[in-house]
């Protein structure tokens, strides 16, 4: 049995991104698609003081949003050092911020051209950190059938799949018995029932980027997750 997710890249996604990867076999990053403001593809949340705080990557937006999340550039490189400066302030004094930062802090010093190439460098490394061993590809590793649902399909066909796992937004559009005509079995993705885990500033948020899952616990991480294994010590 393979199990194969296919989902747009995010800039240091939540938990649950990270969950999704873990649950499968391999792992698509489907950049091809048309890039969205406002999005996930190049923001997230993180917690401070006041409250929640988004980190955005400033992109090169052209004409009306044609281009492709693969195609969208970079277009202020000062963007990294902010963005660690931004951590430091609010999760210096978070349990784990030496061990993390030692992670994190060298992609914040590299160099990128476009917002795909940032995502995955981010999403591999926390994924080596939480032991995390999916296979992880790009959509334009393979070749693109025509149609929405033709197109997942087809991809988890070429990546030999038996089961395609996708997040519950996709009932709205996808067509399951596209799956089926290639025999794939279709599964829904459960973001529900995460637990709780020690966290900076004020209320509980589970709606943040992992790095504050990362910062508060660490080698722990995998206990407020529910398809992470944790490492053995």
């Amino acid at each position: 049995m393979t199990r194969v997710a296919i989902v747009q890249s995010n800039y240091i996604p939540w938990k649950g991104y990270f969950d999704l990867i873990a649950a499968v076999d391999q792992f698509i990053l489907y950049d091809e698609m048309q890039f969205t403001r406002r999005d996930w593809r190049n923001r997230n949340l993180i917690k401070t003081p006041q409250g929640t705080q988004w980190l955005t990557v400033p992109v090169k937006v052209k004409g009306k949003y044609t281009q492709t999340i693969r195609e969208t550039e970079i277009q202020d490189p000062s963007w990294a050092e902010a963005h660690w400066k931004t951590l430091c302030a609010n999760y210096a004094r978070a349990p784990h911020f030496r061990e993390v930062s030692a992670v994190l802090e060298p992609l914040y010093r590299e160099h990128y051209d476009n917002i795909s190439d940032v995502n995955r460098r981010f999403i591999e490394t926390i994924c080596d950190y939480l032991g995390i061993g999916t296979t992880i590809f790009n959509s334009w590793d393979y070749s693109l059938a025509e149609g929405k649902s033709e197109r997942l399909a087809d991809l988890c066909r070429q990546a030999g799949a038996t089961t395609y796992i996708s997040g519950p937004a996709a009932r709205e559009y996808l067509d399951e018995t596209v799956f089926a005509d290639l025999g794939i079995a279709v599964e829904w993705f459960d973001y529900g029932g995460y637990p709780t885990y020690p966290q900076l500033w004020g209320e509980f948020v589970h709606g943040v980027s992992i790095v504050d899952l990362l910062f508060n616990s660490g080698a722990n991480a995998p206990e407020a997750m529910k398809y992470v294994q944790r490492k053995p010590a």
